[in-house]
């Protein structure tokens, strides 16, 4: 009886393993299911999608080939926020619910980019599965309002280009801090900065769940409540931080090395 216990308790575990590794992590995006960040260099098409305040993308359905890189150049010509988020049908539904409750987000992944109106922005993305990948504006009512789209890559020959290494900046991070820090340190989230922005004053994160804000592991940009924070780190490092809302904005107001 035993044996038998642990003959069916090693598929479990394998495919545990298996959601590891991919990269899959609460609210963040699939990247087995959905492709990978792509490699300037191996663009082999740009298609420039225009978001307008009709709630509609210029271009909502888009082919590509299994293993091609495409270059989205993202303007908005409204005068609203507008973002593109690539991701599964499923994921992007569970996003636009934190996103309805966390309307100030600034998003720094690499499957999406938010746009300031008349502003442009891009995303780079191989596409590794055959299949069909949607995306949308996850701006409150821009999703129920039929902002959305979807690519549909073929399978093929160009399958093989889908084994292009990420670069190290670009692999997945597994986070291990679904639970938020407790002790000396309080309630604080673990992360990873990616980038620090002295002109703007604003850090990077990628993240894990942000309890007190109700907000799943993904990469973020933050404003800080002190600048001289931002003195303290620079790219790569793990910190732990937290972050509070402040005047239409989600700021960070703790900011301390990870030990």
């Amino acid at each position: 009886m035993k044996t038998r216990n642990i003959l069916i308790a090693v598929p479990s575990l394998l495919m545990a393993m298996s959601a590891i590794a991919s990269g899959t992590h609460a609210g963040g995006h699939d990247d087995e299911a959905i492709g990978k960040p792509g490699v300037a260099s191996k663009v082999t098409r740009t298609i420039t999608m225009d978001m307008a305040d009709t709630m509609r993308f210029g271009v909502p359905k888009v082919t590509a080939q299994q293993g091609e890189t495409i270059r989205f150049v993202v303007k908005n010509s409204g005068k609203v926020k507008h973002e593109m988020v690539l991701g599964t049908e499923k994921e992007l539904k569970e996003h636009y619910e934190v996103m309805k409750k966390n309307p100030e987000m600034e998003h720094a992944d690499a499957n999406m980019v938010t746009v300031a109106p008349g502003k442009t922005g891009e995303i780079i993305w191989q596409f590794t599965k055959a299949g069909k990948i949607d995306f949308a504006c996850l701006q409150p009512g821009h999703y129920d309002a039929g902002m959305k789209g979807f690519v549909t890559v073929a399978g093929g020959k160009a399958a093989a280009h889908a084994q292009t290494t990420v670069k190290p900046a670009d692999a997945p991070m597994v986070m291990d801090s679904k639970k938020a820090m407790t002790g000396p340190a309080g309630d604080m989230t673990e992360a990873e900065v990616r980038k620090v922005d002295m002109d703007t004053k604003k850090i990077t994160l990628k993240h894990g769940d942000i309890k007190n804000l109700d907000m799943p592991s993904m990469t973020m940009v933050f404003q800080v409540k002190d600048t001289a924070m931002l003195d303290k780190v620079k790219a790569g490092d793990k910190v732990l931080f937290k972050a509070e809302k402040s005047n239409g904005a989600i700021v960070v107001t703790d900011l301390q090395p990870s030990k």
